[in-house]
């Protein structure tokens, strides 16, 4: 009798979360798209890579922080619209508005962070061999970290706002359609950000320490007025996801290692390039979504933070894998129509696929592990699930994604002809 009865119960849940099904489709395959458009814009960046050396050890990371921020912020007033205390305006003392200001302030933090680690990182990976460039130096680092990020992390802002706002007045579950747009945005406001701010260290050489002096002091100055902020709110968001956003990025920076070290073989067959935007972010968004689930669930105490997830946790862990295969799939059908498109030439389309689907789902098997047990680990804790499982989630996919791309290339023998 036990069957029946979860059977009918998974039943009912299924059709009552159809809407949200629908919702989290479209969200991830808008996320896909301008995620593409993030690829084909590193793809316009091949000569930059080239040319600095040690810029693609700060992209992944510069990319993932605005989705690990600004994801948490949706997750955030995802659960703020969830437990009825979000309100859809910026008046000070708001909900929104609060959270936004943690969010000003953990930016900064992090991309004065992000900018002096990258030079160590870089400096760390170089080849002592090679005899031609050389590791971008401390000042271009934090330079491009900081201009790329701030700019990039105005409009995320923008846009994690705005979506929280229509979504409380369309009834959006935004746990399911936040994380992914974000991230696309992410990817999509960045890259360009990051290119404009490597093409100004290229033009002013001699302003560059200049203006990573100033710009440095400045955030340092702004992390310390969030930490030690008036707002009990604002001062316990930074308190508790600061740490973690560090630990995020330096997982970030390790990624992007990976992604310098192997950048012969990407630059060789460029469509590659095109591929590792969409591929990853849709692994973080996937992330993203399962963790925000669980986190909501958690938080309304329809879960308890078992080592072995509950009936409702597998639910959502399946509706991931069926999320992937359809995410993955439309993944690498694009990125080989827009490699066509741009170089005349790619692996071909059964190549592109096969990279696509079999890195995704050793990543979304990943992904849904990191996602569940990080939110029941910071629930156990006491801490706040959407300060921490999401970054945590989010920084491990970038490094896990980037792993799993890369590998299934090796191992897949990936040239210009398939």
């Amino acid at each position: 009798m036990a069957f029946p009865r979860r059977a009918r119960r998974l039943g009912r849940y299924l059709r009552s979360e159809r809407r949200t099904l629908t919702q989290g489709f479209v969200a991830l395959f808008i996320s896909s798209g301008g995620d593409l458009l993030a690829g084909l814009a590193l793809s316009f960046m091949d000569h930059d890579l080239r040319a600095l050396p040690g810029l693609l050890v700060l992209i992944p990371a510069a990319i993932g922080m605005r989705g690990n921020i600004f994801g948490s912020l949706g997750s955030r007033l995802g659960t703020g619209i969830n437990a009825g205390v979000f309100e859809p305006n910026l008046q000070r003392g708001g909900f929104l508005r609060r959270n936004a200001a943690s969010s000003w302030y953990l930016t900064l933090a992090t991309c004065l962070f992000m900018g002096l680690m990258a030079h160590v990182v870089a400096l760390a990976i170089k080849d002592p061999t090679a005899t031609h460039g050389h590791v971008l130096t401390w000042a271009d680092f934090v330079t491009i970290s900081i201009l790329g990020g701030v700019l990039g992390s105005i409009l995320v802002g923008a846009a994690t706002v705005g979506i929280a706002r229509l979504g409380h007045k369309r009834l959006w579950d935004l746990d399911s359609v936040s994380a992914p747009i974000v991230t696309a945005i992410g990817d999509v406001a960045t890259l360009p950000a990051l290119w404009l701010a490597s093409k100004f260290i290229t033009a002013y050489p001699r302003l560059t320490p200049w203006v990573a002096t100033l710009t440095g002091v400045f955030c340092l100055v702004e992390s310390v007025r969030g930490i030690i902020h008036h707002d009990p709110l604002v001062r316990r968001i930074v308190r508790e996801s600061i740490a973690v956003l560090f630990i995020a990025g330096i997982i970030d920076l390790v990624a992007g290692s990976v992604l310098e070290l192997k950048v012969e073989p990407l630059l060789a067959v460029p469509a590659l390039l095109i591929l590792v935007p969409p591929f990853l972010e849709d692994t973080n968004a996937l992330s993203g979504i399962l963790s925000s689930r669980i986190s909501s669930k958690l938080h309304l105490g329809l879960i308890e933070p078992r080592p072995i997830p509950q009936m409702l946790a597998w639910v959502d862990i399946a509706i991931n894998f069926v999320f992937a295969v359809s995410v993955f799939f439309m993944v690498g059908f694009s990125a080989n129509l827009v490699a066509s498109l741009r170089y005349s030439t790619s692996p071909g389309l059964g190549t592109m696929l096969e990279v696509s689907l079999l890195a995704g789902f050793l990543a979304t098997i990943i992904s849904c592990t990191v996602a569940y047990y990080s939110a029941i680990a910071t629930f156990r804790f006491g801490w706040d699930p959407d300060n921490h499982a999401i970054p945590i989630s989010s920084a491990v996919m970038d490094l896990a994604g980037t792993l799993c791309l890369v590998l299934v290339i090796l191992l897949l023998g990936v040239n210009a002809h398939g």
